[in-house]
């Protein structure tokens, strides 16, 4: 193991033990830095300056890299080389003169509240696959999971009596989320009978499970809300985000507090929930626009 390796490897355990981020957190800083390291050749991570960073960051623009990709690296890099400073692997942490690119906020792509019923309408529930899919839909919509926290859900998070879901989030930290009457009908008859269907008397600590009785990926639940927006007619760009967006904006727009959507959306910090905020005045901007006689 070469000297740099050495000191990812001990930058990424001690994330893992200070924050407990999740792995793909883990191996998105571990990529970035083993994409630098390559970069840099015949030097070591510990011998890169200031001069060093700001090329490698103008490298990656004329790659094609936006300034949100930029923005991201160089947090990934500060955090990095505060750590190399605090153990005394370094004197001085060459990012601090670095300023951050830039960045507009973007608002995440809107659905409306008809989009997202014809989203949920579209699987055909007479078949097992179909029901298990909208069921996920339906839960994704109505609590505002992550899709990794979806996929990767337990059959024993789910309370069905008390009408929540217990998840443990980012950073390791649990909460609990009500789930609506019309979600929860829909997991009552998806457990007692298309879930059992596709285990067919195989074992499995997963709520909704594959064909084959195993855990689904995200990627492949992806593919499968394209696969329904698309039957759907929804034009609009979709991310694996999208249901948790529309979560977010239409409690807004019904009135809930933004402190209790941070609270169900599992949000450290109420300035990650605040775009929200934008989103809902965006949509009262558009509706005064399209109503008012003087719009």
């Amino acid at each position: 193991m070469s000297g740099s390796e050495k000191i990812i490897e001990g930058f990424l355990n001690a994330l893992w033990s200070e924050d407990g981020l999740s792995d793909n957190t883990l191996a998105a800083y571990g990529s970035d830095l083993v994409l630098l390291d390559s970069w840099l050749q015949s030097q070591t991570l510990n011998e890169c300056g200031e001069t060093d960073i700001n090329r490698y960051l103008q490298f990656r623009q004329q790659q094609g890299g936006s300034s949100r990709s930029a923005a991201r690296l160089l947090s990934t890099l500060r955090r990095f080389f505060a750590y190399l400073a605090r153990e005394n692997i370094i004197v001085t942490d060459p990012t601090q003169r670095i300023d951050a690119p830039k960045i507009g906020r973007t608002l995440p792509g809107l659905l409306t509240e008809d989009d997202v019923e014809r989203l949920l309408q579209a699987p055909e529930v007479v078949n097992t696959l179909g029901f298990r899919d909208r069921t996920m839909l339906e839960l994704l919509y109505a609590t505002g999971l992550r899709v990794s926290e979806l996929v990767e859900l337990e059959f024993q998070q789910i309370n069905l009596r008390q009408g929540c879901v217990r998840i443990r989030g980012k950073g390791d930290k649990e909460r609990l989320v009500p789930v609506g009457e019309e979600a929860l009908d829909w997991l009552e008859r998806y457990i007692a009978g298309p879930r059992k269907d596709s285990l067919r008397g195989r074992h499995s600590d997963y709520l909704f499970v594959t064909a084959r009785a195993d855990c689904m990926t995200r990627q492949s639940f992806w593919h499968i809300i394209k696969r329904y927006a698309k039957s759907a007619c929804i034009d609009k760009p979709l991310s694996p985000h999208t249901l948790r967006h529309a979560f977010a904006t239409h409690l807004l727009n019904h009135g809930a507090d933004l402190r209790v959507v941070q609270l169900l959306l599992g949000h450290a910090d109420l300035s990650s929930t605040q775009i929200y905020t934008h989103i809902a005045q965006h949509r009262l901007k558009q509706l005064h626009s399209n109503y008012h006689p003087r719009g």
